[in-house]
């Protein structure tokens, strides 16, 4: 039943009272909407129920309202159905997009301020589309995308819902291969397009040379400036602590005598790739010929303040190496 106004002596029918029992109650029967609507001033102490497949609006204007008024709105339609501040003010602690079986109570606090209190303070139906996906907000509720696997999600600023799925920092580090195959005959192996990358591991497997007396050599970023300092011991023929400062390169197989046809194996390590800054290495080399084995490990600093973009490998005296050798590089 509309807000009425009643006169002294007024009698009420019984249809009247209970019609007033129900407004009260927020009930009775509901004006019912197929399409968007803008209220007016008989909706007062009324429901207003909307039935629609598309999106609808309930518009709210100034001057036909009086302070203390209510209406009742529901959303039965599959459409959502958003209540629109025309010339008035709507405010809300939920939301003023109701989807299906949503409903609220508009309350005018004056004649041109109203309060619409939804009953779920859910809004529109939710942004989550995809197994993983979280809520996020900015100035309303957002989807965020799930990540791709062994990411974490990270506080970015940056971000528009301040938030972002990323590689794990520190020790939670993913290392994933980024080149494998046969050595050529050819003097060098060059790794580019590096520079994303925090850490580098390089495996080189049965190492040969197309003639005696090859050595293995490696540079980052293909400096061959005295940036190079390592410190090592090896292990075999003869047993030393070695200290190479100064050098063009990091000389890998220097202290294993390689013969040309020895099966070299080599694991590199080099840290802090993708920093601007100094970057450390640990090389672990084996070689097995005729019986003996030799073995050598050293650290070392390649010391140029440089991101690490591309590592090369070469046989350093200008003779290739043998085809048929393997390389796996990971990067992380």
């Amino acid at each position: 039943m509309a807000k009425q106004t009643f006169t002294t002596g007024q009698v009420l029918l019984a249809s009247q009272l209970t019609s007033l029992q129900q407004t009260a109650m927020n009930g009775g029967a509901a004006s019912a909407k197929t399409a968007s609507y803008t209220l007016v001033a008989a909706d007062a102490g009324t429901a207003i129920s909307m039935t629609s497949t598309s999106a609808t609006t309930i518009t709210v204007n100034t001057g036909l309202f009086s302070d203390g008024d209510t209406i009742l709105i529901q959303n039965l339609g599959s459409g959502t159905c958003t209540i629109t501040a025309g010339t008035a003010t709507v405010n809300t602690a939920g939301s003023l997009i109701l989807p299906q079986y949503d409903a609220g109570i508009l309350k005018f606090v004056s004649a041109s301020s109203a309060v619409f209190y939804d009953f779920i303070q859910v809004g529109a139906t939710s942004p989550l589309t995809t197994k993983g996906d979280l809520y996020g907000f900015s100035t309303s509720d957002a989807r965020i995308p799930i990540g791709a696997n062994n990411t974490v999600l990270t506080a970015d600023s940056n971000e528009t819902l301040g938030l972002k799925w990323a590689a794990p920092a520190g020790s939670n580090l993913t290392v994933s291969e980024l080149s494998s195959g046969n050595f050529t005959s050819a003097a060098t192996l060059t790794f580019s397009s590096l520079s994303s990358y925090d850490t580098l591991i390089l495996f080189l497997e049965n190492v040969q040379f197309a003639t005696q007396g090859s050595t293995v050599l490696a540079r980052i970023n293909n400096d061959t400036d005295a940036n190079y300092n390592s410190f090592g011991g090896y292990f075999g023929d003869t047993s030393a602590a070695v200290l190479q400062t100064n050098q063009t390169s990091i000389g890998l197989s220097n202290a294993l005598n390689v013969a040309y046809n020895e099966n070299t194996r080599y694991m590199i390590k080099f840290y802090n790739c993708k920093a601007a800054g100094f970057t450390d290495y640990i090389v672990h080399a084996f070689t097995r010929s005729n019986g003996n084995s030799n073995t050598h490990t050293f650290q070392g600093q390649f010391r140029k303040a440089a991101a690490v973009s591309s590592l090369v490998i070469t046989t350093g005296g200008g003779t290739n190496f043998s085809t048929g050798s393997s390389y796996v590089l990971m990067g992380g």
